[in-house]
């Protein structure tokens, strides 16, 4: 049985550099009060100096750009390959005129990075949102040519307007046409005032443990009302975090768009494919949630042929010193063991078996 991480990030050396570059976020810096430690300051907000310094951004260490590193995390926890990715914010603060160059050297970074360690990486390509479609659609048709790229990663706001914007359709048609699965990653999360005005003393935990899941799970229902599943009928879309909340909240979903009289004045509730029929057939679900409640409510909502092992790497490292193992990827590991109690072979395909079928993966 093969062990595969689809929730991996790297930050490869041509984008490290980009953001060392940078003197607004995102970029990578060292604050006066913690000189000897680089942070990566990636969220809105993160670089306020009122804040702690261990709430601005996050410390960044090798683990984040060396792909050595990434093969030895995998070795320490008994994952066989991995399917890495660009973390947030990928390439949405480019200049239009910058973003498709940058797209490719990064994407032609990341193919060389898999390449070095053959049958154990793969990869979700990143994409020049931020410039023009054609752009766009040249990269993925692009992106179809390299070995080890299995899909994309996107993170909500899509060319600026969110995954509803019908500016998007030829994106997600060049996509489709290309069997080409969609990765789709928070980033924003939510405007820091809902949090309240004592947030900065709780860390990372209210934007990331809140603000992602609810960031994701707006997205795909603005994706649901704005048709997008309706045109794109074979569009597949894998959700980070088992989807945010949408497995809990599918059922409000239904139950609010039925009752909504401005749809249903304009059309818009009948003839229409629901939530439920597009867990199962257009989504995939992480499994990086860290509870079997969380897990069995993305299995009934979604499917366990569905759902696929994840880590989150290199996020969310153990602060003891002396740690060997990662309690946030052992933690995924006990989950996915107590979702299916006397089940082996169904935790054995969401560890590794779904992942090598839907991506393609070597057997």
């Amino acid at each position: 049985m093969p062990i595969v991480d689809v929730h991996t990030h790297v930050y490869p050396p041509t984008f490290v550099e980009l953001l060392r570059s940078r003197t607004s976020v995102p970029y990578i810096r060292n604050f006066p009060d913690a000189p000897d430690s680089a942070r990566l300051v990636i969220l809105p907000g993160e670089d306020d100096p009122s804040m702690p310094s261990t709430s601005r951004g996050r410390p960044i260490g090798p683990e984040y750009y060396d792909i050595a590193q990434k093969i030895a995390f995998m070795d320490q926890h008994r994952i066989d390959t991995s399917v890495i990715s660009l973390a947030n914010p990928w390439l949405d603060f480019l200049p239009s005129e910058e973003a498709g160059e940058a797209a490719k050297k990064i994407n032609d970074d990341v193919e060389e990075q898999c390449a070095r360690y053959p049958g154990r990486l793969y990869a979700f390509g990143t994409l020049p949102l931020s410039a023009p479609a054609d752009t766009v659609v040249k990269e993925i048709e692009r992106l179809g040519s390299l070995n080890h790229m299995r899909g994309v990663i996107m993170g909500t706001s899509g060319l600026g307007n969110g995954l509803d914007d019908p500016a998007l359709d030829p994106i997600y048609a060049a996509l489709e046409k290309h069997e080409q699965l969609i990765f789709l990653h928070p980033h924003y999360g939510l405007p820091a005032s809902v949090y309240g005005p004592r947030a900065s003393e709780y860390g990372h935990v209210l934007p990331l443990a809140l603000g992602f899941p609810l960031e994701t799970t707006i997205a795909v229902t603005r994706m649901l009302l704005s048709g997008v599943w309706d045109r794109f009928k074979n569009l597949k879309v894998l959700l980070a975090h088992s989807g945010g909340t949408l497995p809990f909240l599918a059922g409000r979903i239904e139950s609010c768009i039925a009752h909504d009289g401005h749809l249903k004045k304009h059309g818009k509730i009948e003839n229409r494919r629901d939530v439920w029929e597009i867990l199962m057939a257009n989504i995939y679900l992480d499994a990086v949630i860290y509870s079997p409640v969380g897990l069995k409510a993305a299995i009934d909502a979604s499917g366990a042929d569905r759902l696929l092992f994840g880590t989150d790497h290199p996020f969310f490292p153990p602060l003891e010193e002396d740690a060997k193992e990662w309690h946030s990827v052992t933690t995924n590991y006990g989950a996915i063991s107590t979702a299916f109690p006397g089940k082996e072979a169904a935790a054995e395909d969401v560890l590794g078996n779904n992942a090598v079928r839907i991506l393609k993966l070597h057997s």
